[in-house]
C-alpha cells in the first residue's frame, strides 16, 4: 500500500485547524439531502456525529446493539471532561492542556491532533451547558473544576460521578430530535458484521438482527464507525459484556489498519476481582484521587485490618514515589506501582490482590459532609457492592482494564485508509498516544463527534456528488453477506464442548499475565503461540447452543473469534515495539528504579498494522511522529 500520509493542513500548530475549516470543501443544502451515511454507534461519538449531520440535511441510519441508543457504554464514564477554561485561574490554557496530553500520552501521538483536542474543548462546555448538561457548580453559580491524573491545573468539568451519562443524555436527546424530524432512522438490537467495499471505498454493512437473526444489507456514501474500544477482551475489565471489538476488526480484515494495538490503559482505581465466576469489574472513579490517598501497609503480608495500622507503619508509596503529583499521577504510573506493590506481597483485602484508598485525612480537614457533597453516588455504590462504608474505613481498589489507545489508524480528517470508512473516539487511535489522561476520553468523544467530523466528512463527501449512488443488490453486497453467513455457520457447526466463556476467560487471563500492565520478550513470544493454540481450540472445540435466530452465545461467539485475531497482533504489537512507553512497559527497558525507558531514536512512530489474510503475518507500517512545539524528554512526575 502507499505510505501513509496523515493529511495534517499547513500552517502554525495553532493555526492548522482554522487553515482546515477554511478550506474545505462543502455540500449545498439540497444536495445534502440526497446522500446517505451510517453511523454504527450511539455513544458520545456516535450519537453526536448522528445528530450533528442529520442537523446540515443528510440522510442518516444509525446502529447499536444494545435496546435504546441509551445503553452506550459512554453512559458509564463518571469522572468528567476536560476543558482548558480556566475558570480557577490556577494557570491553564489551550498550550497547556496541549502538552499535558502530549506528556501523558509519552510522546507518542500527532502534536496537530492533539492540539486539536484541547482547542475545541474550549466550546464543549458551552455545547453541554446549552443542552442542558447538570454539571456540578459553585455556590456563586459558577461551574465548578476538579483535578485528574497527570496535571496541576483544575480543568475537569463533572456531574457529580454520572459525567457520561448526562453527556450522553444531552447527545441522545439531540439524536432523537433528529429521528423525530425524519432524517435519522435508528436500528437497535442491530450488530454490524461486515463492511462493504466498492471500487475501494467503503459503501455500506451488512448486520444482523439480534432479535431475528435476520442478516442486512445497508448501503451508504460513507461509513462512521463509532464502536467503542476492545478492552473486553481481558474478560475482567471496566466495561459492559457487551462492548467489544468486531465492527473495528472486521473493518480492518477489509484494509483498514489498526494503529497502537498494545496500548491498554489499566484504571488504577477499580473494584477488585473477589472470585471466580465475576465477569467484569465495577470502576471506581479518578475524582475520588483528589482527596483519596493511596496506601499499602509497610509490613510485607500484614493481617490487622486497616483502622489498627498506625501511620507510621503506611506506605503512602505514590506520595514517596512521585512528590510532585502524588496521589494524582497518571493512570500508567498509578496502576503499575499499585502492581509493584501488590505483586511483592503487600497487597490487602480478601484476596490480597488490592490498596487502600483512604479519606479518612480528607473527612478530617472537610468534613464529612463536604465529601458526601463530592461523592456521595459513588460511596453508595461502593457500600452497595461491598458492604464497606468507605467514611469510616478505607475502600479497596485495584488496576483493572478500561480503555484502549490503541484503535483504527486515522488521519487528521479522522478517515481510515480505505476512503470512505471514519472511525470516531475510542474506535480510533488518534489523541491518546500511549496513555490517555482522565477525563479525555468524554472530551475526544465530543470533540470527535460534534466539532470534527461534521467538517471532515462534508469534505470526502463533496466529491462523491458525482458517483453512482449504490444500491444494496450490487454484487459487493452479495459477497459480503455470503461470507457473513459461512461464518455464522462455521461457529454453529462446529458442536464441541467448550463454552465461549471458558474460551474468552482463558484468553483474557492470558493476555493479562504476558500483554498486561507489564511485558517481556519471552512473555510475548509465548502468549502469541497460546493464542494460536486457543484459537485452533476454538475452531474445534467450541459448543453452541441454540439456532440462529435469538441466540447470545452466537452473538458472544463472533465476538470471541475476533479477539482471538486481535490478541494475537496486541502481542505482536508489543512485541515488536522495545522500549517502554506510557501504557506499554517492557520489563527489559526500565531504570533501576523501575521507571519506563523510551526510544525516540527507533520508535517515534504510529505502528499501522495491515491484516495480509486468515493466519497470514501482520505487515507493519510506520507514520514518523514529528514534534515541532515540544521537546521530547524523559516523562517525569517527581
Amino acid at each position: 500500500m502507499n505510505a501513509l500520509n496523515a493529511n495534517i493542513p499547513e500552517g502554525a500548530l495553532e493555526d492548522k485547524w482554522s487553515n482546515f475549516k477554511e478550506k474545505a470543501k462543502l455540500v449545498n443544502p439540497a444536495n445534502r439531502q440526497k446522500m446517505e451515511l451510517i453511523v454504527v454507534g450511539t455513544g458520545l461519538a456516535g450519537a453526536s456525529c448522528t445528530a450533528s449531520l442529520a442537523e446540515q440535511g443528510y440522510r442518516i441510519k444509525s446502529f447499536c446493539f444494545q435496546d435504546s441508543a441509551r445503553r452506550a457504554h459512554s453512559v458509564a464514564a463518571q469522572g468528567g471532561v476536560n476543558a482548558a477554561k480556566n475558570y480557577k485561574n490556577d494557570g491553564d490554557s489551550v498550550y497547556r492542556m496541549f502538552y499535558d496530553t502530549i506528556k501523558g500520552g509519552d510522546f507518542r501521538s500527532r502534536e496537530a491532533n492533539v492540539y486539536r483536542l484541547a482547542e475545541c474543548s474550549l466550546a464543549l462546555i458551552d455545547q453541554s451547558v446549552a443542552q442542558g448538561v447538570p454539571f456540578a457548580r459553585e455556590y456563586g453559580g459558577y461551574l465548578n473544576n476538579r483535578s485528574f491524573g497527570g496535571v496541576q491545573v483544575s480543568r475537569t468539568f463533572y456531574a457529580r460521578g454520572q459525567t457520561g451519562q448526562q453527556l450522553l443524555l444531552g447527545a441522545y436527546q439531540a439524536l432523537m430530535r433528529q429521528e423525530s424530524l425524519g432524517k435519522v432512522k435508528t436500528y437497535t438490537r442491530h450488530e454490524m458484521l461486515d463492511l462493504v467495499l466498492i471500487d475501494g471505498k467503503a459503501k455500506g454493512i451488512i448486520t444482523r438482527d439480534l432479535v431475528t437473526g435476520e442478516i442486512e444489507r445497508h448501503a451508504a456514501d460513507a461509513v462512521v464507525l463509532a464502536t467503542g474500544g476492545y478492552g473486553k477482551i481481558y474478560y475482567l475489565s471496566t466495561l459492559a459484556m457487551g462492548c467489544n471489538g468486531s465492527a473495528i476488526w472486521r473493518a480492518h480484515q477489509k484494509g483498514a489498519l489498526m494503529s497502537g494495538v498494545s496500548w491498554i490503559q489499566f484504571h488504577p482505581t477499580s473494584l477488585p476481582q473477589s472470585g471466580e465466576q465475576q465477569s467484569k469489574l465495577t470502576l471506581m472513579s479518578e475524582s475520588l484521587r483528589n482527596d483519596g490517598r493511596i496506601w499499602v501497609p509497610l509490613k510485607e503480608g500484614e493481617q490487622r485490618e486497616a483502622g489498627l495500622i498506625p501511620e507510621e507503619e503506611r506506605d503512602y508509596y505514590l506520595e514517596r514515589r512521585y512528590p510532585a503529583f502524588g496521589n494524582l499521577s497518571p493512570r500508567d504510573i498509578s496502576s503499575r506501582a499499585a502492581k509493584e506493590r501488590i505483586d511483592a506481597g503487600f497487597g490487602v483485602g480478601p484476596m490480597k490482590n488490592a490498596v487502600y484508598l483512604d479519606f479518612s485525612r480528607a473527612i478530617k480537614a472537610q468534613g464529612k459532609a463536604k465529601i458526601k457533597e463530592k461523592y456521595s453516588n459513588l460511596f453508595t455504590m461502593y457500600e452497595k457492592i461491598t458492604g464497606i462504608n468507605a467514611y469510616e474505613q478505607p475502600m479497596l481498589i485495584s488496576p483493572a482494564a478500561h480503555f484502549t489507545m490503541g484503535g483504527l489508524w486515522v488521519d487528521y480528517q479522522l478517515m481510515t485508509s480505505i476512503p470512505g470508512l471514519f472511525a470516531l473516539g475510542e474506535a480510533n487511535f488518534s489523541d491518546h498516544g500511549a496513555n490517555r489522561l482522565g477525563a479525555n476520553s468524554l472530551l475526544q468523544a465530543c470533540v470527535d463527534g460534534y466539532f470534527i467530523a461534521p467538517y471532515t466528512i462534508p469534505n470526502y463527501l463533496a466529491d462523491e456528488l458525482k458517483a453512482e449512488r449504490v444500491k444494496t443488490s450490487h454484487p459487493a453486497f452479495d459477497e459480503a453477506e455470503a461470507q457473513v453467513k459461512a461464518k455464522l455457520q462455521q461457529l454453529m457447526e462446529i458442536k464441541g464442548s467448550l463454552s465461549v466463556d471458558y474460551f474468552h476467560k482463558t484468553l483474557g487471563k492470558l493476555l493479562y499475565d504476558k500483554c498486561g500492565l507489564s511485558r517481556s520478550k519471552e512473555g510475548l513470544q509465548q502468549a502469541i503461540e497460546e493464542i494460536k493454540a486457543l484459537r485452533n481450540k476454538f475452531y474445534t472445540d467450541l459448543k453452541l447452543t441454540g439456532d440462529e435466530h435469538l441466540n447470545s452465545e452466537l452473538e458472544k461467539a463472533g465476538r470471541v473469534a475476533d479477539y482471538l485475531e486481535l490478541g494475537e497482533l496486541m502481542c505482536l504489537d508489543a512485541l515488536q515495539r522495545e522500549e517502554s512507553c506510557g501504557a506499554h512497559f517492557r520489563e527489559e527497558y526500565q531504570t533501576a528504579d523501575g521507571e519506563a525507558v523510551r526510544d525516540d531514536e527507533h520508535y517515534a512512530y504510529v505502528s499501522a498494522w495491515e491484516w495480509k489474510g486468515e493466519n497470514e503475518q501482520h505487515v507493519l507500517h510506520k507514520e514518523p511522529l514529528t514534534f515541532e512545539r515540544v521537546s521530547l524528554t524523559v516523562r517525569s512526575y517527581k
